[in-house]
């Protein structure tokens, strides 16, 4: 379950996975990096990313080290904390406000599909849905868009008059 940061918290701690893989075959390198970014990774530098711990997200990281070895590549597991408070509100909201990205970009996409025919709307709401469902689960920090998505999405499922376009 993705955990929460406030301002009275201290700093918590954090899994880092630090790796290196060969550039060829690209096609393990090009794997990792698409499960690190399906993940919601923060990038602290070439090579190092981290997520807050909890039990699935060191799970995660560790299938992703052995994944790593088998591509030639090297590896370590780290579980670190920021030193200041500051510093851990800035990697959190940085993470916020990739997911916050990405919900303004499926909110824009439902606004857009209102106006469609029933079923193109009906499925391009079953569609967003599920990407809805993918970026909510590496969202650590849920940021104000997360809500506005949603309510979109399921504006497209159960539309009110004063959602559809009106006739002149």
């Amino acid at each position: 379950m993705p955990s929460n940061v406030t301002d009275q918290r201290t700093p918590g701690e954090w899994v880092l996975l630090s790796y290196r893989m060969p550039r060829e075959p690209s096609t393990p390198r090009i794997a990792v990096w698409r499960k690190l970014k399906r993940l919601g990774v923060a990038q602290l530098a070439d090579g190092v990313v981290a997520l807050p711990t909890d039990a699935g997200t060191r799970e995660h990281l560790e299938w992703l080290a052995d994944e790593i070895v088998d591509g030639g590549g090297t590896t370590g597991i780290w579980i670190a904390r920021p030193t200041t408070a500051d510093q851990e509100r800035e990697l959190a909201a940085s993470m916020a406000q990739a997911r916050a990205a990405e919900y303004r970009a499926l909110t824009e996409e439902a606004t857009t599909a209102v106006g469609l025919p029933e079923n193109a709307r009906l499925s391009t709401a079953r569609r967003l849905r599920t990407e809805m469902r993918r970026i909510t689960r590496r969202d650590y920090f849920p940021p104000a868009e997360r809500e506005q998505a949603r309510r979109a999405v399921e504006a497209l499922l159960h539309p009110t008059t004063t959602d559809l376009p009106q006739e002149t």
